[in-house]
Formats: structure tokens, C-alpha cells, sequence
């Protein structure tokens, strides 16, 4: 069985009043589900909105990441008042609770994205983590969400840093399943490697406009957000599991067993991490264009403000044997990381990332 989309999609400015005669003929009594309070406004209009419908309408909100804790805190809430939907609402971790909650209940998914930082408003999955915010593991679920409303005007409330965040997230689609699935016999996986290729130019053109320029009369920024939010997405949709993730995210899950004060978004770990696979790519497979795509990258990831190596995500891999952490957990038995078609051992990423924290690439 492949989810390869939701069933319904509403986009562009003003989608969530156009939304609003299909969810009430979805559901009577929906929960609201979010998390940050300063997006508590939306979540508010939302609220109001169902309300005035005559809908049955309570809140949640998350309290750490997408964690069992949380899961379980929102799931009795749901049996308790007998909600018949869970209308996901925020960012990636909270649309991926909604999604983990609403399969587990066999309740209706409806997700908002309030903002392009990542395509978990489209996916069949959820990414699992500790209350800390360690990577666990992904837990593939029975269907895409069964509405999902990506409102322009929503988008335009988030930081700019959560797009740049997105940009680097839907890039590594390219560089991921381009490396892992290109000589997989199958029409759709194939089909699924052309669109992230597309996505991926689209992204290199239009990725700093959008970021640096106004919402209004600005075709880069609508590309931009729904490449991130909406066209990535389909990319897993289409070619599955294998063209989802590979060394980058293998990184990225790593990367997030370390603990920092600071917390960085999920495609700002996945942008460090993607350079690292290209650096791997280089020193395992002879990528000999793997230079000249680190630079081509580093020059947009600058615009954009992204950080660019592990030290700049506030580790320092030489002390409190953070490295080889890294390595094992980068390097475990269901690490995405061996998706690639060359083996990979710890002393792999131990060189990799020892190279990579220490050189000074230049522009």
C-alpha cells in the first residue's frame, strides 16, 4: 500500500475559509491541536471560526516535541470528550502528532501549516522524538492526513528563518534519492527523482527572492513555500520510502541525541547534515563534482542564514565524546544512512565529520 497524497488539498490566500464547508461536513466535534504561544492567535481564529459553524470545538497543546508523552496526554483528551477528528495546527512536530494521533485513533487528520518549514502537513509519517527532542525513529502511517489547508496568509506569519529552514529540508530530497534510488527499477520512483530534481532548481532559483522579499506580488515566495510544504511531500508520496531520506537525515537524527541549549529547526540540522553527505559521497563513492555542489550549496545557505557545520549548531564534536556519538547512532542497524549504495562504517563518519569541522571551505 503507497499514501501518496491527502484527499483533499486547499492552497493559496484565503484557503481556510474556502476549507471551512468541507470540514464541517467531516467532522462535529474536532480538537484543535498546537503547541508555541505565539502562533496562539491563528489557533484562535481558528477556534472561532469552527465555533461559529456550530462545531464542537476544544483545544491541546503540545508541551515538548512530538513525543509519547505528549501523544498519550492528547489521545485521552480525544476518548475523554469524544472528539471525532484532530485538526493539526503549527509546525512539523505538531502536525506530526496530529497525524501519529488521528491514525492511532482512526479519527479524521486535518492539517494547517503555519509555516513552510518542512512537508510534514502532506506525509503518511511521523518522526518520533524524546520530550528532549532526540530522534527515536519514523513510523510510517496508514494515509496521508484527509484534509490539508496550507494558507498563504498562515504562512506569512512565520519567521523567515522556518523558510530557510524548508528550502534546506526539500533540497536534500534531490541530493537524497537521487543517490539512493537511481537505479531502481520503477516508473514512480524514477518520476519521484525528476520532480525533486525539478524541485531542487526551483529552490536554487528562487529560494533567497523568496526569503528576502515581500509575500505580496511575489511569484518566488509562493513557489518557494509550496515547493516546501506541498511538492516535497509529494516527492515521498510518489517514490516512497525510497525517496525519502538517506545520509542527511541519517545525520540530522544523529546530530539531535546531542543536547544544546539551542534548539535549531529540523531543516537547519538537515542542511548541515546534507553537507555532509556530499563530503561523504566525495570520499566514498569518488564524487568528483561533490566539491562544486558543497560550494554551489554553501553560497545559498549563507543567504538564507543557515548554519553550515555542527560547531555552528552549538556542538563541538571534539569533547564529551560527542563524535562518536554522532557516529553511532549515524552508523545503527536502521539508520536511513544505509540507503546508500556504497557501506558505511563508524570510522566513515568519524573521519567525515573530523574533515569536514576542521577544514575552511571557500567561495
Amino acid at each position: 500500500m503507497q499514501s501518496i497524497s491527502p484527499e483533499t488539498i486547499f492552497r493559496g490566500s484565503y484557503a481556510w475559509q474556502k476549507s471551512l464547508p468541507q470540514i464541517t461536513k467531516l467532522t462535529k466535534s474536532p480538537l484543535i491541536l498546537g503547541r508555541g504561544t505565539h502562533t496562539n492567535n491563528l489557533r484562535s481564529r481558528i477556534f472561532d471560526d469552527l465555533k461559529n459553524h456550530s462545531l464542537n470545538v476544544n483545544t491541546a497543546n503540545l508541551q515538548f516535541d512530538c513525543c509519547y508523552e505528549d501523544i498519550s496526554r492528547v489521545k485521552n483528551i480525544i476518548l475523554e470528550n469524544k472528539h471525532d477528528s484532530i485538526i493539526a495546527a503549527g509546525g512539523g512536530k505538531v502536525l506530526d502528532s496530529g497525524k501519529y494521533i488521528a491514525d492511532y485513533l482512526n479519527i479524521p487528520c486535518i492539517t494547517v501549516p503555519f509555516s513552510a518549514s518542512t512537508c510534514a502537513g502532506w506525509t503518511a509519517l511521523s518522526n518520533i522524538y524524546t520530550k528532549d527532542g532526540q530522534f527515536i525513529k519514523d513510523v510510517a502511517l496508514g494515509s496521508c492526513p484527509k484534509i490539508l489547508v496550507f494558507d498563504h496568509k498562515f504562512i506569512q506569519t512565520a519567521p523567515s528563518r522556518t523558510l530557510a529552514s524548508g528550502i534546506a529540508d526539500a533540497l536534500a530530497k534531490w541530493y537524497e534519492s537521487s543517490i539512493t534510488s537511481s537505479t531502481i527499477d520503477d516508473g514512480l520512483v524514477q518520476q519521484a527523482i525528476q520532480i525533486s530534481r525539478v524541485l531542487r532548481d526551483q529552490l536554487l532559483i528562487d529560494g533567497e527572492k523568496a526569503f528576502k522579499g515581500q509575500f505580496e506580488n511575489n511569484p518566488s515566495w509562493r513557489n518557494t513555500v509550496e515547493a516546501c510544504g506541498l511538492t516535497a511531500g509529494l516527492v515521498g508520496g510518489i517514490g516512497g520510502e525510497k525517496c525519502r531520506t538517506a545520509a542527511a537525515h541519517a545525520f540530522h537524527n544523529a546530530i539531535t541525541q546531542i543536547t544544546i541549549p539551542n534548539k535549531f529547526l529540523h531543516g537547519e540540522i538537515v542542511g548541515v547534515g546534507l553537507l555532509l553527505q556530499l563530503r561523504l559521497e566525495e570520499m566514498k563513492n569518488n564524487n568528483k563534482l561533490a566539491d562544486q555542489l558543497i560550494k554551489q550549496l554553501l553560497v545559498l545557505m549563507k543567504e538564507l542564514n543557515l548554519p553550515t557545520t555542527i560547531a555552528q549548531l552549538g556542538i563541538n564534536v571534539f569533547e564529551n565524546h560527542n563524535l562518536e556519538k554522532i557516529a553511532d547512532f549515524t552508523c545503527r542497524d536502521k539508520s536511513e544512512i544505509h540507503f546508500l549504495p556504497f557501506e558505511i562504517h563508524k570510522q566513515d563518519i568519524v573521519e567525515v565529520i573530523t574533515n569536514f569541522e576542521q577544514q575552511k571551505i571557500k567561495i
